[in-house]
């Protein structure tokens, strides 16, 4: 085997070590280039068969360095059948603006953990719905939002 073949192989073995076999679902959806619409609602639906593992809910927002705010207001809604509503607030930017999470060029990650340790109480398919609380009718700057649901540890 030559060097190539060997980088390739070492490369691949470690991208399926690199799965998390813990993770229930993760899936991102995209915000419109000229703006966040105030009822724009994203919708994320999953599966769930487990009811006796715990989970953590984690939102994550990709932003670009644009975006005009230190934080952002969402409100959330997860339920089988009937939803329940919460608002949460978060920080992007710390006091001096900063940006939190992780970024590569001009966009910005920031993960924010939801929910820890729940238990689903029921199998069957959830949904879970996330609309931004700013003040803006048109909210720029934000590019994706995801939802990663992923056993706690």
């Amino acid at each position: 085997m030559n060097a190539k073949n060997i980088l390739i192989t070492i490369l691949i073995s470690l991208s399926f070590c690199a799965c998390n076999h813990n993770t229930l679902y993760s899936h991102f959806l995209p915000v419109s280039p000229v703006g966040w619409q105030q009822d724009s609602v994203l919708t994320y639906t999953f599966p769930v068969h487990d009811t006796l593992n715990h989970y953590d809910v984690i939102i994550c927002v990709r932003h670009m360095e644009t975006y005009p705010y230190q934080n952002m207001w969402l409100f959330c809604a997860c339920g089988l059948d009937s939803l329940k509503h919460d608002t949460i607030e978060f920080f992007l930017a710390d006091d001096r603006g900063k940006w939190l999470g992780n970024g590569s060029n001009q966009y910005v990650e920031m993960p924010v953990l939801y929910e820890q340790n729940i238990l689903f109480p029921d199998t069957g398919l959830y949904n879970f719905t996330i609309q931004h609380g700013m003040r803006d009718e048109r909210l720029k700057g934000v590019s994706d939002i995801g939802l990663i649901i992923r056993q706690s540890n």
